[in-house]
């Protein structure tokens, strides 16, 4: 069973920077966090959640949301079972519950909150 958490949100400043950090260690069926894809999404009060940042296992190819590009940064570190959301240049539109995703077994996990006021 994979365990998903996450961490490193705050209250910010609009114009500051936050990295967000998510672990998910464990196995199901025999495979662990290097086989799989990995997504930010983000929860707005009144609204549904959305897609932020994506990175793929292997070739490590990036997808964004078009209001974060040039913003955001998605990384990982297999050997930490680790995937981060670097964060620049925030805005107070980005104020959200932020939660990772493990796209194969479809495991979320507690969510982050993201503040950006001044």
């Amino acid at each position: 069973q994979i365990r998903v958490v996450e961490s490193g949100g705050g209250l910010v400043q609009p114009g500051g920077s936050l990295r967000l950090s998510c672990v998910a260690d464990g196995v199901t069926h025999g495979y662990t966090f290097r086989h799989y894809d990995m997504s930010w999404y983000r929860q707005a009060p009144g609204k549904e959640r959305e897609f932020v940042a994506s990175i793929t296992n292997v070739y490590l190819t990036t997808k964004y949301t078009d209001s974060v590009k040039g913003r955001f940064t998605i990384s990982r570190d297999n050997a930490r079972s680790s995937v981060y959301l670097q964060m620049d240049r925030l805005v107070p539109e980005d104020t959200a519950m932020y939660y990772c995703y493990v796209q194969g077994p479809a495991v979320w996990g507690q969510g982050t909150q993201v503040t950006v006021s001044s």
